[in-house]
C-alpha cells in the first residue's frame, strides 16, 4: 500500500500558510514523494521504477490500423462531450482521448499506478490524498497539465451541467485544494480506503475546452468542440454519426512512460456504427471491419461460420479470464405501481424458462445468472455466515425475516436442468399463487387487481436482439393473464427514457468488478433513485441497502469487503428486483487473420476491446500495405 503522509492535512485559518511552508521545507530536506501508485488492500505488485506492465510487448512497433464496431447499442452519435446527459458521444472517445490521475493494472484488482500523477500520498488519517502531477504531462494543444486543470475537471464533473453519475461517484470528496502548480489535495468526508482510487480515476481535461472567443460556454453547451485532453489519440476523419477515426498523437507525452510502454500501438482506430445487428455481422464477413465480440450464442454458433473461417481468413477465439462475472438481467422499474410488491416480481421471474432457452436458443453455452455478483468472491450462498450476520443483525428490524431464515434465493430451474423435480407448469402455478397473495386474480379475461385494473407491462429494447428471448416469456405471462408488449426503439430514444426512468422492464448488463465500490452507490443507493440519469434504474430505496453500501465503500480489508458485498447481494436478491439472465465464462471474439499481433501473456482481468486496443499491434503487412490496399 502507498506510504501515508499527512504533512499537508489540516491547512486552515491563520496557520494555513505556516503549515504549507513547513510542508515545503520538509519536501526540500527529505524524499517524501515515494509512492508510485496506490493499493486499496495490501501492497502494489510492481515496484517503483518498473519497466512496463507484464502483459505488454514493450517493443511493439507503431503503425497500421484497426477497424471495429461500437461495443454498445448506439445507432449514431451527435456530440464530442461524453460527460453530459443529453446526446450520444462516439464510441471509443472516452478511453482513447482522456487520461486519469492513476491507471489500473489488468493484473491487480483495487490497485492503480501513476499516470498524469507521478506520485500519490494518502494522509495518515485517511481523510485526504495529495497528487503530484507528472512534469511532462501535456494536453493535445501543447499546454502542460496543471493542478488548476485537474480542479476544473473535478468541479465541472460534479456540477449541475454534467451527468449526475459523477456527483454520485465523487460524492464523498468534500474539497479540492490547489497547493502548487502541479500539486493538489482532495479532502474526503470520511476515511475511506477506496477514495484514492475513485479520485484517481478522474478524467482530466483542459480548462480551455469549451472556451470560445474568450468566453467559457456552459458545460452542457460544449457539444461539437473537440476535447482538449491528454490521451494517446485525437479525433481524425469521420462520417458524422456513422463512423469515426481516432489518429494517434505523434507527440503523445506518455508514450515512453512505464505504465504506457508498449501500449496504444495502432496509428488509426476506426469505429463503424450499424443500426442492425444482422447487417453488422454481414459487414464483418464482407471485410468492412476487423474485429468484433459476440454476445449472442446463435450468432457465434451459426452466423460466424463458413468459408472465411474454414480458410483461416477470420479467427474465432474463446479467451479465458479471471474477471468477476458480469451481471445481466431484466430490471423491474419499481417506481411503477404493478412492480412494488416483491411477490409480484418473484412471480414474473418464474416465467423465464432458462433451461429451455439454453437448449433451444443458446446451444448450451451459458449458465444461469444467480445474483448481482455472480462467479465472484462477493456472491452470497446458502444461509448467512457469521461475518454476514455481524453486518445484518443491526439491520434486522429493516429486513424481511427470510434474509436470516432462508437460503439466498436462486432463479427457478426445471427438472431437465438440475433434476429439481420442478417443471415450467409448477413454476407458473407458484407464480399464480404469489400473484394472488399480492391481490392479483384472473377475472374478465385478464389478471386484475382489487380495483379491476388489468396487469400489463412493456419490455423496452433497442436493436431487437432480445426479441427471441422475450417471446417465450410473453407466452408464459399470457398463461397467467398478463398482457405484455415488446417495443423496439432507437437507442438515443431509449437512453432518454432510461434517464427519465420511463419504462416498465429493461434488459441491461453491468460489467463485473474485482473490487466493487463507489459505483454501487449510483446503482443501488436511495439518493440515486430520485436522480434522473443515474444508474439506479430499478429504483432501490432501502435504508438497509444504504447502510450496507456505506460499509462496502468504507471497507478497509478485503475480507470486510467480501462479507459486506455478500450481505448486500443477499438483501437485494431477497427483494426479487430482477429477472436474472445468464452468463458465459469466456470472452468470444473474432478478428481478421494476418493483420494483427498480440503479446504472449494474457492479463488476468480485462475486457477484450480494451486489451486489444491497448496492447495489440499491426502486423508488418498492415503497417506497410501495398498501394491501393489501405482502407
Amino acid at each position: 500500500m502507498s506510504k501515508c503522509w499527512s504533512g499537508l492535512s489540516g491547512l486552515s485559518g491563520s496557520r494555513g500558510w505556516r503549515g504549507l511552508l513547513l510542508a515545503w521545507l520538509l519536501l526540500a530536506i527529505a524524499p517524501a514523494w515515494a509512492a508510485h501508485g496506490y493499493a486499496q488492500f495490501g501492497n502494489l505488485a510492481l515496484p517503483p521504477g518498473f519497466a512496463h506492465f507484464p502483459y505488454v510487448n514493450p517493443n511493439a512497433p507503431k503503425g497500421g490500423e484497426i477497424t471495429l464496431v461500437s461495443p454498445t447499442r448506439i445507432s449514431t452519435f451527435d456530440k464530442f462531450n461524453p460527460f453530459t446527459l443529453r446526446g450520444t458521444a462516439p464510441p471509443g472517445l472516452f478511453g482513447l482521448m482522456f487520461e486519469t490521475l492513476l491507471t489500473p493494472s489488468m493484473n491487480e484488482p483495487a490497485a492503480a499506478y501513476g499516470l498524469l500523477a507521478d506520485d500519490v500520498q494518502v494522509a495518515a488519517d485517511g481523510r485526504s490524498v495529495v497528487f503530484r502531477l507528472h512534469p511532462q504531462a501535456r494536453f493535445h494543444n501543447g499546454d502542460p497539465v496543471l493542478a488548476e486543470d485537474v480542479r476544473h475537471s473535478f468541479e465541472t464533473l460534479i456540477g449541475p451541467q454534467a451527468a449526475p453519475q459523477f456527483r454520485s461517484f465523487f460524492g464523498e470528496v468534500t474539497a479540492v485544494r490547489v497547493l502548487g502548480e502541479r500539486l493538489l489535495r482532495f479532502d474526503f468526508a470520511r476515511a475511506n480506503p477506496e477514495l484514492p482510487l475513485v479520485i484517481g480515476s478522474l478524467p482530466v481535461f483542459s480548462r480551455q475546452w469549451g472556451v470560445v472567443d474568450g468566453v467559457r460556454l456552459p458545460f452542457d453547451q460544449v457539444v461539437m468542440q473537440h476535447p482538449i485532453a491528454s490521451g494517446p489519440y485525437r479525433i481524425g476523419r469521420m462520417s458524422f454519426g456513422r463512423d469515426i477515426t481516432f489518429e494517434r498523437d505523434p507527440t503523445w507525452w506518455a508514450q515512453n512512460l512505464n505504465v504506457r510502454r508498449g501500449m496504444y500501438n495502432f496509428e488509426r482506430i476506426t469505429y463503424k456504427i450499424y443500426r442492425d445487428p444482422t447487417a453488422q455481422v454481414q459487414a464483418f464477413l464482407a471485410g468492412e471491419f476487423d474485429y468484433m465480440q459476440s454476445f449472442i450464442s446463435r450468432e457465434w454458433a451459426r452466423a460466424l461460420t463458413g468459408r472465411p473461417f474454414d480458410r483461416g481468413e477470420i479467427i474465432k477465439r474463446e479467451l479465458a479470464h479471471a474477471n468477476a462475472g458480469d451481471f445481466q438481467g431484466f430490471l423491474f422499474n419499481t417506481r411503477r405501481p404493478q412492480f412494488q410488491d416483491p411477490r409480484v416480481r418473484e412471480a414474473l421471474a418464474l416465467t423465464l424458462d432458462f433451461e429451455w432457452m439454453n437448449r433451444q436458443l443458446f446451444f448450451h453455452s451459458f449458465e444461469r445468472m444467480r445474483g448481482f455478483f455472480v462467479a465472484s468472491d462477493f456472491e452470497a450462498r446458502g444461509l448467512p455466515g457469521p461475518d454476514e450476520l455481524a453486518l445484518l443483525e443491526p439491520l434486522r428490524a429493516q429486513l424481511p425475516p427470510q434474509v436470516f431464515t432462508q437460503p439466498v434465493p436462486l432463479p427457478s430451474v426445471t427438472r431437465l436442468e438440475l433434476d429439481s423435480g420442478q417443471t415450467l407448469r409448477d413454476h407458473l402455478r407458484r407464480a399464480r399463487d404469489l400473484l394472488a397473495e399480492a391481490g392479483w386474480r384472473y377475472r374478465d379475461g385478464a389478471l386484475r387487481n382489487a380495483q379491476g385494473q388489468a396487469f400489463t407491462l412493456e419490455f423496452l429494447d433497442s436493436g431487437g436482439g432480445m426479441g427471441r428471448v422475450v417471446t417465450p416469456i410473453q407466452n408464459n405471462l399470457r398463461r397467467l393473464g398478463i398482457e405484455s408488449s415488446y417495443r423496439v426503439i432507437d437507442f438515443a430514444l431509449l437512453q432518454q427514457r432510461l434517464d427519465r426512468f420511463d419504462f416498465d422492464v429493461i434488459s441491461t448488463r453491468w460489467l463485473g468488478s474485482e473490487a466493487p465500490g463507489a459505483e454501487l452507490l449510483d446503482r443501488f443507493g436511495s439518493a440515486a433513485a430520485a436522480t434522473e440519469g443515474s444508474s439506479n434504474l430499478i429504483g432501490v430505496r432501502d435504508p438497509a441497502v444504504d447502510a450496507l453500501l456505506d460499509r462496502a465503500v468504507a471497507a478497509r480489508t478485503r475480507p470486510e469487503l467480501v462479507a459486506t458485498l455478500r450481505a448486500l447481494d443477499r438483501v437485494l436478491r431477497h427483494q426479487h428486483l430482477v429477472i436474472p439472465h445468464w452468463f458465459g465464462s469466456t470472452h468470444r471474439i473474432a478478428y481478421r487473420a494476418g493483420r494483427f499481433e498480440q503479446p504472449a501473456v494474457l492479463p488476468r482481468f480485462y475486457q477484450p476491446e480494451g486489451w486489444i486496443l491497448s496492447t495489440w499491434w499491426a502486423s508488418a503487412a498492415n503497417r506497410n500495405p501495398p498501394p491501393g490496399r489501405r482502407r
